[in-house]
């Protein structure tokens, strides 16, 4: 149904009308995958069973906050569990929570939004060197281009400048004694070889000397060039851009070892086999994947090119913007059509993502020197995904969820949540990659230079949106995802809702956590980072960290072993510091909380030859890597979860193989702490109690301990970014037609996944959190009845 206004156009604005008006007769068709079960989009669209209500939603005003919702008997409906937890969708939450959740949660409804598809155009198209923004008009440019419209192109140095004793500068990881590609800061072959696009990375350009010791590894010199060798075509000598993969692989010409295939989007020994690289959502079937740019099709934007302009085909928008009623309006100068509104049936929460220049995200994902650094996976040479083990792969797949969501809006005047995408996990592992990522203006800290990204951010929006102001930046959200989480956040963006692994509330802890000297904040003045602590219970959360999709555990349930076949009491299997044999040097690793679970309960030999004081046979706590990691916490009743440099990842090993967590960290919230009930599920020791750890733990009674166990295994899903693996499934099922056995095994879990539980905080929060009723002259309609609101007298 359309809502036309009255027109002044050219011939040119009726043809443009008249197409859209064409396209509009399909804008009920959907283009479902073939497999109907691997269409995940619509399966996250009714994972909330809701049952529909009427109701009049208007809001009064006045001054009085009221706590409880009026009008619903929710103690009386949902009563508390032994530990005072209320169980929703499974889950036991703190009672406030569960009773809200299930009583308001349960029976949301959707209501109309108005989406705005931009117009606006670019100059010179960006010039072939980025994406236009086409509701800022704007262009984002590739890396290695820069200006108004990408024409002018930068000079992104591979080496620092030389010196007579090191005529590469000195050692960075884009070093090259080959050809730089000025645009990436990237080393390859360059012309003249015959493999000209074959990366050159690190030692493969330079001279290595042999071991000093006579096992030992090869040292490489950084100020002696190895061309004569990588550019060898003589098939006796260990060559590199000149070697034919086919006669190496049959061994007829010898090629350098420390030469591989380092960067992202190129597959084999000799890097022969071009693949997709990584990309945000791979640019949704819209654009390119070009090195982790996406390079998006003519009408298309955003970081993952999903959201259409005025010119995109109505039967190809995504799917969290359909099916939609369209309202035409012209513009009454040049009559051109400048936007095009969508009335799309949406659920709140509703989450506004800033695109933000490339700098924060694209570009960080494009100039990656290792193909693992910050992603959640790889392709292969079939382009099958490989997902990596990368503990910060879960910034990724967040963001990549919250993008395909129904809950995303392009109306930041509906929106509830405004997300901030900068990718910390990204900036950190690059840090000091290249010259131009350079440490030199932060004493070295990758703390320091992270905390100017966000700040950047921060002063782009607020230059380029007018949605800050309206909360004073309360309504937005932030990931974190390393090992310290939000401590080196910019003091200005500290009233925003923080997501990170980290939750420490510097309570007890109150500095720098970490053992790695370059992450430390403490260093960081205070008129930049300001006196917050990490984490703040109030507006902050702690999620997941992630986990490699492990189709070996799933198939076997490991989650679901009973108490009966749990024969170890207690188990730890991690780095126990000093005393151990390959341990970290540093006395502050792990806040010495290791250590101490080690001196007093260590199953394995430390170098002195001695065990924990207080060994036992039914207690694990080793350095030794195992080689059935999650069988043995599967074997186990009860796991430790320590910290390392900061969060570590025990808390999701724990939970996904059924075992009950010991939480081992004063101040310190994990996942959903401020939110799920813990003593329904965990237990917690006070740093302090270590000595009395396991006599503690033999305290507790049989019942105890399966109503703990059974509340794990009703949660172990909480900790698995599902949603996003299952993206993944659906594009690579339409794109390539393979359905790998993870995808399989995945569709076969349907319980809430970290996104689910996301959103469900997220509603929560909305209508809970004091502060909104500074937005409570917005008179949004929320899909709720007027009991569930935040209401003021």
């Amino acid at each position: 149904m359309f809502s036309v206004q009255k027109w002044k156009c050219s011939w040119s604005m009726v043809a443009t009308v008249a197409s859209i008006i064409v396209l509009v007769s399909v804008v009920h068709l959907f283009l479902f995958p073939v497999v109907p079960s691997l269409d995940y989009f619509s399966a996250r669209q009714v994972q909330y069973k809701c049952v529909p209500i009427n109701s009049s939603l208007e809001q009064s005003t006045g001054h009085v906050w009221e706590n409880k919702p009026q009008g619903l008997n929710l103690d009386h409906r949902f009563p508390t569990d032994l530990h005072n937890g209320v169980v929703y969708r499974n889950a036991p939450w703190k009672a406030e929570i569960g009773r809200w959740l299930s009583g308001c949660d349960a029976i949301a409804t959707e209501v109309n939004i108005v989406e705005t598809l931009g117009g606006r155009r670019c100059k010179s198209d960006c010039s072939g060197h980025g994406v236009c923004n086409h509701e800022l008009g704007q262009c984002r440019c590739f890396h290695g281009f820069s200006g108004e419209a990408c024409s002018e192109r930068l000079n992104l140095s591979c080496n620092y400048p030389g010196t007579p004793e090191l005529p590469y500068g000195r050692w960075v990881v884009s070093i090259c004694s080959a050809h730089c590609d000025t645009t990436r800061a990237m080393c390859f072959c360059g012309e003249g070889t015959k493999y000209p696009n074959r990366p050159v990375a690190e030692a493969c350009g330079f001279q290595m000397n042999l071991p000093s010791e006579p096992e030992g590894a090869k040292l490489t010199d950084w100020a002696k060039a190895d061309l004569d060798n990588i550019f060898t075509t003589n098939g006796s000598k260990p060559g590199w851009c000149n070697v034919d993969p086919a006669a190496a692989y049959d061994s007829k010409v010898l090629f350098k070892e420390e030469c591989d295939c380092k960067y992202d989007g190129l597959w084999g020994r000799f890097c022969e086999v071009p693949v997709e690289s990584v990309c945000i959502n791979q640019c949704s079937g819209n654009g390119h994947c070009r090195g982790g740019f996406c390079q998006c099709y003519n009408g298309w934007y955003g970081t993952d090119c999903s959201i259409p302009s005025v010119v995109s085909p109505i039967g190809e928008w995504p799917k969290w913007l359909k099916p939609a009623h369209l309202d035409i309006p012209s513009n009454e100068v040049t009559g051109r059509l400048v936007n095009l509104n969508a009335a799309v049936e949406k659920k709140r929460p509703l989450i506004y993502v800033y695109d933000l220049p490339p700098e924060f995200n694209s570009l960080l994902l494009e100039g990656r020197h290792f193909k693992f650094e910050c992603v959640n996976r790889i392709y292969d040479e079939r382009n099958a995904t490989l997902w990596t083990e990368q503990l910060y792969g879960s910034q990724m797949a967040m963001y990549e969820s919250i993008l395909a969501s129904p809950h995303r809006t392009l109306n930041g005047e509906e929106a509830d949540f405004f997300f901030v995408p900068v990718l910390d996990a990204c900036i950190i592992t690059r840090a000091d990659d290249a010259p131009h990522l350079s440490l030199e203006n932060h004493t070295g800290l990758r703390s320091s230079l992270t905390l100017e990204f966000y700040k950047k951010a921060y002063e782009h929006i607020i230059e380029k949106y007018p949605y800050w102001n309206r909360s004073a930046g309360k309504d937005h959200i932030w990931s974190f995802s390393w090992d310290e989480g939000a401590c080196y956040a910019p003091k200005e963006i500290w009233n925003s809702m923080m997501l990170v692994h980290w939750g420490n509330t510097n309570s007890k802890h109150n500095h720098s956590t970490t053992a790695y000297w370059a992450d430390n904040w403490d260093k960081i003045p205070s008129d930049r980072r300001g006196n917050h602590s990490c984490f703040d219970p109030a507006k902050d959360l702690v999620l997941p960290a992630w986990k490699r999709p492990d189709v070996t555990s799933l198939s076997a349930k490991l989650w679901s072993r009973p108490r009966e076949n749990r024969k170890t009491l207690f188990y730890f299997n991690g780095n126990l510091g000093p005393a151990y044999t390959s341990g970290r040097p540093e006395a502050t690793y792990s806040m010495g909380i290791r250590q101490k679970l080690a001196d007093e309960f260590g199953s394995t030999p430390n170098k002195e030859g001695k065990l924990g004081k207080q060994h036992a046979e039914d207690v694990v706590v080793t350095p030794l890597r195992s080689e059935n990691y999650h069988e043995d916490i599967a074997n186990s009743t009860f796991c430790a979860v320590l910290p390392g440099d900061g969060w570590s990842g025990r808390m999701e090993d724990s939970i996904l193989q059924g075992c009950i967590p010991v939480v081992i960290q004063d101040g310190i919230f994990l996942p959903y702490e401020n939110m799920l009930n813990y003593e329904s599920f965990a237990v917690r020791i006070r740093e302090d109690e270590i000595p009395n750890l396991i006599k503690i733990l033999r305290n507790i009674n049989e019942t105890e301990i399966e109503f703990k166990l059974t509340n794990v295994q009703k949660i172990w899903q909480r900790f698995l970014y599902r949603d996003s693996i299952l993206l993944e499934a659906e594009r690579q099922q339409t794109g390539f037609g393979q359905v790998e056995d993870w995808a399989v095994e995945f569709l076969q879990q349907s319980d809430d996944d970290v996104f689910t539980t996301f959103l469900q905080v997220l509603h929560y929060k909305l209508h809970n959190d004091p502060w909104r009723l500074e937005l409570a002259h917005l008179k949004k309609d929320y899909g709720l009845p007027p009991e569930c609101l935040i209401r003021i007298k």
